[in-house]
């Protein structure tokens, strides 16, 4: 049995994703940490909720409540919604946690205890409008290298380009849009990435499974320009883990906080502890997970994220790991996305355009979220929701290909023998051949989900389910039950089994409905099928079992022209 910790990118407190971020980062990871445990492997699931920095602050303040308070409710919204898309989390923590203020504290301390961390001197943009220093990504401006008008003091969005504020061509306030800004003197902690460059250089080499994606974007880091640059862990803030050497107090960052791009990744870890504390087990429980000398060398890692975080987890997390110097557990592999577009432009959180996770439970399952968008998923590169991509999907896909599939079969059985599977009749050649052909499919399933190949898992489990249909149509049980029903009562009995073999490929993807799948097949066996042949008679003859309410119904045209209108203006 292998053992596999898997963290999703942690969603930014303030306020509910949209479906880009949804299928950026934790949706894929739910799917191959079901997949992992459908195997029969140990996972460690980790997500949590992003709560420091000027975001988390100003979200409070539209909302007209202490900054704590917010988090902690925004954390059990985020948390539900998270929970009714099926997302299996092991833990899903909080970065303002006490676990995480004494991690991040700790790895600063030995980050300076290795001289990897300088006091500099800097002058950081003070907005008077606002009445505080402004934090590099809420001052926004005209992007220098690409031209692009929203980029951020820290970073373009657009071309990815890493940025200072002072590089922004006509910079303004994101808090306020004021243009009256001034540069001022402050003093700021940095953690000496230029240091472990080398280091950071020869472990990216050493990933040679890695999508090319990540490992471009690293490099273009790393060597582009005047390559790594040493990067600020310190901001002027209020809301955040208070700047300590360990427990010890750092002179002359009173009240300052850590940077939460500092603090945020090394919430996965703590995330652990949370678990730990959370199901009454010791910090070894934990530990196992992340500390190589405590059990974790024998532990695969595997994050997953949109390509706009892969930076600050290819260079500045694992910098922290290396320069503590102590036996961390680095990630294995790190599988990015790119961009899910909406309907012939961008989601926007700020804007309020497109479909907010919260809102796509209005309106469907989780299910049919989850299937079109793992099946469309951005992986070599963006793509692109539309209401109409989505409904032909759903119909074709999920309810004439599988629905109908457990529909007819069932109903059929029903129909002409009873509410149990039949016992009459052997497998023939029409039923080998099948076997076969599933066999290899199967096979091929497995493997594209082993290497976190999400659309081509998909392709593949489509084309398994519209391998049953394919065959009902060929060999036409209604048609045989009139001259031979022994005939007909043994493609029955393999139909029926299908469905349950149907509901354990499918889980990973559609947890619910394959739930219902197994339910109405009244069996809790959710071996896999490493025999197929063996998994095709897992329920014999004289089981019992009920026909299911439509597994998905079809989306309309009217509803389809509905929804696009209703989600193409701005949320509240």
């Amino acid at each position: 049995m292998a053992r596999i910790l898997i963290t999703s990118a942690i969603p930014y407190i303030n306020g509910i994703k949209h479906l880009g971020n949804l299928v950026g980062s934790q949706l894929p990871a739910d799917l191959y940490a079901r997949y992992q445990r459908g195997r029969g492997n140990e996972v460690m699931f980790l997500c949590a909720t992003d709560e420091h920095g000027t975001p988390a602050e100003l979200a409070a303040a539209k909302a007209g409540k202490p900054v704590a308070e917010y988090c902690a409710e925004m954390h059990g919204v985020q948390a539900d919604i998270a929970n009714r898309f099926g997302l299996s989390f092991d833990h899903f923590g909080r970065s303002s946690s006490p676990q995480n203020h004494h991690l991040t504290q700790h790895f600063a301390g030995k980050l300076a205890d290795n001289g990897l961390i300088r006091e500099v001197s800097e002058k950081q943009v003070y907005s008077n409008a606002d009445g505080r220093f402004l934090p590099d990504r809420y001052i926004e401006g005209t992007c220098p290298n690409c031209g692009y008008d929203k980029a951020r003091g820290d970073q373009c969005e657009n071309c990815t380009k890493q940025l200072d504020p002072t590089d922004l061509i006509d910079p303004r306030s994101a808090v306020s849009g004021s243009t009256d800004l001034e540069v001022r003197e402050t003093k700021h902690l940095y953690l000496r990435q230029s240091a472990l460059k080398d280091e950071l250089d020869k472990w990216i080499d050493s990933k040679t499974d890695w999508p090319v994606l990540t490992t471009s974007i690293a490099k273009k880091w790393l060597h582009d320009g005047d390559g790594l640059q040493d990067r600020g862990i310190t901001r002027d803030l209020d809301w955040g883990i208070p700047v300590k050497k360990g427990d010890a107090d750092w002179p002359g960052m009173e009240g300052k906080v850590f940077y939460v791009w500092f603090d945020a990744p090394i919430e996965y870890i703590a995330c652990a502890g949370e678990w730990a504390e959370a199901n009454g087990k010791s910090d070894a429980d934990w530990e196992r997970w992340w500390r190589t000398d405590k059990g974790a060398d024998d532990v695969r890692y595997v994050q997953f994220m949109g390509k706009d975080n892969v930076p600050f987890h290819t260079l500045s997390f694992p910098a922290t790991l290396l320069g503590s110097g102590e036996p961390w557990k680095m990630v294995d592999h790190l599988k990015s996305f790119n961009y899910l577009n909406y309907d012939g432009g961008q989601f926007s959180t700020s804007q309020g355009r497109g479909v907010f996770m919260d809102q796509a439970l209005e309106i469907l399952p989780a299910d049919y979220w989850r299937w079109w968008l793992l099946s469309h998923a951005p992986e070599s590169s963006d793509s692109e929701f539309t209401w109409k991509n989505f409904q032909a999907s759903v119909n074709k896909d999920l309810a004439d290909v599988l629905g109908n599939f457990v529909s007819r079969i069932t109903k059929f059985c029903r129909s002409k023998f009873s509410e149990a599977v039949p016992a009459e009749g052997a497998f023939g050649p029409e039923e080998e051949a099948l076997i076969a052909d599933l066999t290899t499919r199967i096979r091929a399933y497995e493997t594209h989900m082993e290497n976190m190949e999400v659309r081509k898992s998909a392709q593949e489990l489509r084309a398994i389910w519209a391998a049953g249909n394919e065959y009902l149509q060929h060999v036409a049980p209604w048609t045989t039950f009139k001259t031979d029903p022994e005939r007909a009562a043994a493609q029955v009995r393999l139909g029926l089994n299908l469905i349950r073999l149907y509901a354990v490929l499918s889980a990973p993807f559609i947890p619910d409905t394959s739930a219902r799948m197994l339910s109405a097949m009244n069996t809790l066996d959710t071996s896999w099928p490493d025999d197929v042949a063996a998994a095709l008679s897992a329920l014999p003859g004289g089981h019992e079992f009920t026909v299911p309410e439509v597994l998905f119904a079809k989306i309309t045209d009217e509803q389809r022209e509905d929804w696009q209108a209703r989600f193409s203006g701005t949320r509240a």
